[in-house]
């Protein structure tokens, strides 16, 4: 009856003395050092830590640590092996030159009388040089089946308990030595750091994933409170009996409602700690348009904007200001008139502009003595950005004007 081992121990580096047997009276044929071979296998441990590095899929980097392995060894064999925990058996996951229907469906032993059992659960390497001279350990039938003659079992660990066991297999005669086990042994340090950055790299994939929900979540719901209480203050509008107070509820209204709708759709750009401001500003300029259709409004964005979330609310909210004023004043006689919208960056500033070609600012107007609502939101804005906020007089028209200073890596 097989005898099953403990649970594999945490080895954070097999530095244990390898495990060799006992050479027969008649020895096979002793491999010769080739300082050309020892040259190769570094020159492999390097390709394989590039290789790994370049990111490739799980399973791309299991073949290629197996057919390097085989490569450095000049062995026609070599595989991956997983511990399966509840079957306490060792999965081929990777390998060359074994027949059909073994990768991914083969396994062997995982118990101390087992070569790469007793390499799992010892973290110490195994060298079996003579497998049908072998007393110590219990030869696998998948060996016996492809007439492997030799094997050499190195524990590949995971991170706090082995991901498996990495092991080279030769039909032919020779002998591995524990400068094969060095090798081997690298190559399978090199494969458990991967797996265990692949593992992280997944592991922070999905709390990114998990925090993107969150903040869509939050969004949503921030955009569902201020469109109920733009419906709250439209109703109170209808009913307060006074029509001046009834105008001012109905101006809140519309700027809580606009609000609603920049939460809205930052919602769709949530998950990151920047976001395009063009695209941002091009969808909120279109729901504008679509509350307003006695103007066009047309959003121009030469280049690629990251800004923090907050920043963006506050020029959103700029925009929605300006255009909205535009709306209401710059076209009294006529409707189909333009806004511009613009985005541009001159040096270390960002410029955002609001143009219109309509019937201009009263000669009387005054930016900063501006008592307005609508000026004090944005002045209130501009200052938080740590902006300036001009106008400038066109033929016709005007247009608003806000410098946003910008850092040394060009976010604002």
């Amino acid at each position: 009856m097989t005898v099953e081992g403990p649970a594999p121990s945490e080895h954070k580096e097999a530095s244990a003395a390898p495990v060799v047997e006992a050479a027969p009276a008649v020895t096979g044929v002793k491999a010769v050092e080739s300082p050309a071979a020892r040259l190769r296998q570094q020159e492999i441990l390097a390709e394989l830590g590039v290789f790994a590095l370049q990111g490739p899929s799980f399973t791309d980097l299991l073949n290629e640590t197996a057919r390097l392995t085989a490569e450095g060894l000049d062995a026609e064999f070599s595989k991956v092996l997983e511990y399966l925990p509840l079957e306490k058996r060792l999965l081929v996951r990777a390998g060359v030159g074994w027949g059909e229907g073994i990768v991914g469906s083969a396994t062997v032993g995982a118990d101390l009388d087992s070569p790469a059992g007793f390499a799992l659960h010892s973290g110490r390497p195994v060298i079996s040089n003579h497998l049908k001279d072998e007393q110590r350990f219990r030869t696998p039938e998948l060996l016996l089946q492809h007439g492997i003659r030799r094997a050499m079992n190195v524990i590949l660990q995971g991170e706090g308990k082995p991901f498996g066991v990495l092991e080279v297999d030769s039909r032919s005669d020779g002998e591995f030595g524990e400068r094969d086990i060095a090798f081997l042994q690298g190559a399978a340090n090199i494969l458990g750091m991967a797996i265990e950055r692949q593992r992280t790299e997944r592991q922070l994939t999905a709390a990114l994933a998990h925090q993107k929900v969150l903040v869509e979540e939050i969004n949503h719901r921030t955009k569902n409170s201020l469109q109920l209480v733009s419906s709250m203050l439209q109703l109170q509008a209808r009913d307060v009996g006074d029509a001046e107070v009834g105008r001012h509820l109905a101006v809140a209204a519309g700027r809580v409602s606009a609000v609603s709708r920049l939460y809205a759709r930052l919602a769709y750009h949530s998950g990151f700690e920047k976001i395009d401001l063009g695209a941002y500003l091009r969808e909120v300029c279109g729901d504008m348009e679509a509350a307003q259709p006695n103007v066009a409004i047309v959003a121009q964005v030469e280049e690629v904007v990251m800004l923090a979330p907050e920043q963006a609310i506050h020029l959103g909210l700029i925009v929605n200001e300006l255009v909205t004023n535009a709306s209401k004043y710059a076209y009294p006689e006529r409707s189909g008139g333009q806004i511009w919208v613009r985005v541009e960056r001159d040096g270390k500033s960002l410029h955002l502009s609001v143009r219109d070609e309509g019937v201009g600012l009263p000669a009387q107007f005054d930016i900063d003595a501006g008592k307005g609502l609508g000026m004090r939101i944005v002045k209130s804005l501009t200052s938080q950005l740590g902006a300036t906020l001009t106008t400038r007089h066109r033929t016709p028209g005007v247009e608003f004007v806000v410098v946003v200073p910008q850092e040394g890596d060009g976010s604002v």
